[in-house]
């Protein structure tokens, strides 16, 4: 620690603390530097912590809360903060005297008892400890659990803390290295009965809180169970037990929706499903990385009829005003989960659960409430994500069931014809009164789902016949769906969009560069050269040439740094077809010593000032390719600076009143492409004569503008030379 380096040793508190003769725990508790000086294994501390007598006391603070009136902050916050901190510094031999004490350890887990009072602070001292144990001394400490299994009971009842959960996470499921190298230690939990003590948790009589800890403990076992207890919980026998208490007549709708959580995370293990909605991906996949059980799905169908009838029941909640109007009823939770479900089941592929929904028509169902309620995007988002594996299904039955008996074409056109809300009392979403009725919200998902019929029309006979049947689908693809696909195809949009977005294949800022269509290294090297090879030309004194030299030695552009140049100055994509490249989007120019070098790419910025002018010279003046050029206004003598506080002058661009000439000749397209342009070396006068370039390559604009009256002189030099 800092205090013992050599030459600047000072004493430390703790030992300060621990140099008096009656010094107690509490003095060192109190401390601010103990938890430090554990972590840096001060010997003197250590031993005086592992004593018998700390240990307990340091467990006192963590299972048992002070009820005195007069115990201060400190005995209820920081003693009990401390105390954990030191066991979780994980010192070997404090938790090493912990773990092999048995009556230690009845300490630690009389947290657990029903008469104590579980404080939700020290619940989480509490399971720090108890993972700490875990993690660095597994076999004592499973040893302890195997010799007392009344503490998973006791666990399982406190389900409802959520550090108690996390215990039990830690416990049964989420370590696999603790499977891997203490098989002998672990593997008696797969013989208990943990999985349905948690399952019985489902009952109306528990909280929405000890629901929802108990689903995220089973999706949990889902993903890293042990194969004994993985087996167990997809097994039809325990499905059974989970459904029949979601499906029970007084259970709240909190046991319906973390139950289904539960059968959707044994559909797709890989699923995000914590919380009321998952987080979806940015880009929609269909059906799970891995099958699950047939077994586990036929476990699943038998409550099926039971979960549909569900769609029909309302919410509990009558009425639910929102902006744009209300509902009577809303969806509710429950029936978003079960359409959920529904989405991951038909995402399976099973062939008995598609014959399972066509015979409950479960399908015709879920359309109705897509249509039913406009406004509703996670329901949109599960309905078409069933449409879209109906469509790619092998089944061809399942495929001609959404399009005949559940219209799914006609049912599209319809919403087409009426794009605004209609006020019918028999529906559940009423517009707002006195405001005119907005548009349906669905039209994003139904232009998709439209999309995906029409491609998979093209290599699927059966989907195409369908289409070809029904004669106001031709007419409604070529005047509506066509334009609006070419309305909002960003791929064709000319509002100089990065190229990141033109490539949607690509999930981070690391673009593969191999197909550039430019040297990378090329081009850094033209920068150094901008910087460092003369790119600020003065006729100055030697002073300042001194200071430029000192600042050019740290200039450096390595290929990395050329990249984030080029990428901030590409705003166009790479379709050559239409005269776009890496350069050609912007109108790139250069000065030097004043002079302004344009270039020839055919671009033009308007001005305010000049935009009459132009309007009234537009029928005697020829239009020509080249851009008018641009000038600098003219830069103040110093007497004027020096009014002004010397405060530096800005630069103001404009184009010109009147059209000049060009000085250099003119070439053919093939020859500028291959030329580089450079504007001669001279001062700046007051009136600045005017020089255009025929390069259509882009210039790094270097400007600088002295702070000094004397020598206030703009200069730059612009150079950058594409190399084939």
């Amino acid at each position: 620690m800092f205090w013992r380096m050599t030459g600047l040793s000072t004493s430390s508190p703790v030992e300060t603390i621990m140099d008096k003769e009656n010094f107690t725990l509490e003095d060192l508790l109190d401390e601010d530097e103990i938890i430090q000086e554990c972590k840096s294994q001060n010997s003197r501390l250590i031993n005086f912590l592992r004593e018998r007598a700390q240990v307990e006391q340091l467990l006192q603070y963590i299972v048992k809360e002070a009820h005195d009136e007069d115990a201060d902050k400190t005995r209820n916050f920081k003693f009990p903060y401390v105390a954990c901190e030191i066991f979780t510094c994980e010192v070997d031999i404090i938790l090493k005297a912990l773990v092999e004490d048995e009556e230690l350890m009845k300490l630690l887990f009389s947290f657990l008892e029903p008469e104590h009072t579980h404080n939700t602070l020290l619940a989480g001292y509490f399971s720090k400890v108890v993972i700490s144990l875990l993690l660095r001394k597994t076999v004592p400490f499973m040893n302890h659990i195997q010799d007392h299994p009344e503490i998973i009971r006791k666990l399982v009842d406190l389900i409802g803390i959520t550090s108690i959960m996390e215990v039990l996470i830690r416990l049964i499921s989420s370590d696999e290295h603790l499977y891997t190298n203490f098989t002998g230690s672990m593997k008696w939990l797969e013989d208990t009965d943990v999985l349905e003590m948690i399952v019985d948790k489902f009952s109306s009589s528990e909280s929405p809180e000890v629901h929802a800890n108990a689903a995220e403990i089973l999706c949990a076992l889902t993903r890293y169970a042990p194969p004994g207890l993985a087996a167990k919980i997809s097994s039809p026998s325990f499905v059974g037990r989970l459904l029949h208490h979601a499906l029970g007549d007084t259970r709240p709708n909190s046991v319906l929706v973390n139950s289904l959580t539960v059968c959707i995370s044994l559909l797709d293990s890989k699923r995000l499903t914590m919380g009321t909605y998952h987080i979806y991906n940015r880009y929609m996949t269909h059906g799970p990385t891995v099958s699950p059980n047939p077994e586990t799905v036929e476990g699943m169908l038998g409550s099926l009829g039971d979960l549909l009838k569900l769609l029909d029941s309302p919410s509990h909640e009558n009425v639910l005003v929102t902006t744009y109007g209300k509902l009577q009823p809303p969806l509710g939770k429950h029936r978003l989960k079960i359409v959920e479900f529904i989405s991951v089941l038909v995402a399976v592929g099973n062939e008995s659960a598609e014959g399972e929904l066509i015979r409950l028509g479960a399908l015709k169902q879920i359309l109705e409430l897509f249509f039913k309620y406009p406004y509703n995007n996670f329901l949109h988002h599960h309905v078409e994500h069933i449409v879209v594996s109906c469509l790619e299904s092998k089944n061809t039955t399942f495929t001609d069931h959404l399009l005949n008996e559940c219209n799914l074409i006609g049912k599209i056109l319809d919403a087409e014809k009426n794009l605004f809300l209609v006020v019918e009392p028999a529906e559940p979403t009423i517009p707002a009164e006195g405001k005119e009725p907005p548009r349906i919200g669905n039209i994003g998902h139904i232009t998709r789902i439209a999309n995906k019929i029409v491609q998979l029309g093209c290599s699927n006979s059966n989907i195409l016949e369908h289409l070809q049947k029904n004669s106001e689908w031709d007419e409604w693809h070529t005047n509506i769906l066509s334009k609006r696909n070419a309305v909002e195809n960003v791929h064709h949009w000319g509002c100089g969009r990065p190229n990141s977005v033109q490539d949607r294949t690509r999930d981070s800022d690391d673009d593969d560069y191999q197909d550039r269509d430019y040297d990378v290294a090329a081009l850094a090297n033209n920068l150094n050269q901008a910087f460092n090879g003369g790119g600020y030309r003065h006729d100055e004194t030697d002073e300042t040439h001194g200071s430029i030299d000192q600042i050019d030695e740290d200039i450096y552009f390595d290929d990395e740094s050329a990249e984030v140049v080029i990428s901030s100055l590409r705003l166009g994509d790479d379709d050559q077809e239409s005269g776009s490249s890496l350069f050609t989007n912007s109108n790139w120019f250069a000065f030097e010593d004043g002079r302004i070098v344009p270039d020839n790419s055919g671009y033009s910025f308007p001005s305010s000032s000049t935009v009459g002018e132009a309007d009234n010279n537009s029928g005697d003046t020829e239009i020509s390719n080249d851009p008018e050029p641009l000038i600098m206004s003219e830069v103040p003598p110093p007497e004027e600076i020096n009014n002004n506080n010397n405060n530096p002058e800005w630069v103001e661009w404009r184009e010109p009143a009147e059209e000049m000439s060009p000085s250099s000749s003119s070439s053919s397209p093939v020859e500028e492409e291959d030329k580089s342009c450079l504007a001669s070396d001279s001062e700046v006068e007051p009136k600045t004569e005017l020089s255009t370039s025929c390069s259509s390559e882009p210039a790094l604009i270097i400007a600088t503008t002295s702070t000094n009256a004397e020598d206030d002189v703009v200069s730059g030099e612009a150079e950058i030379e594409k190399k084939d």
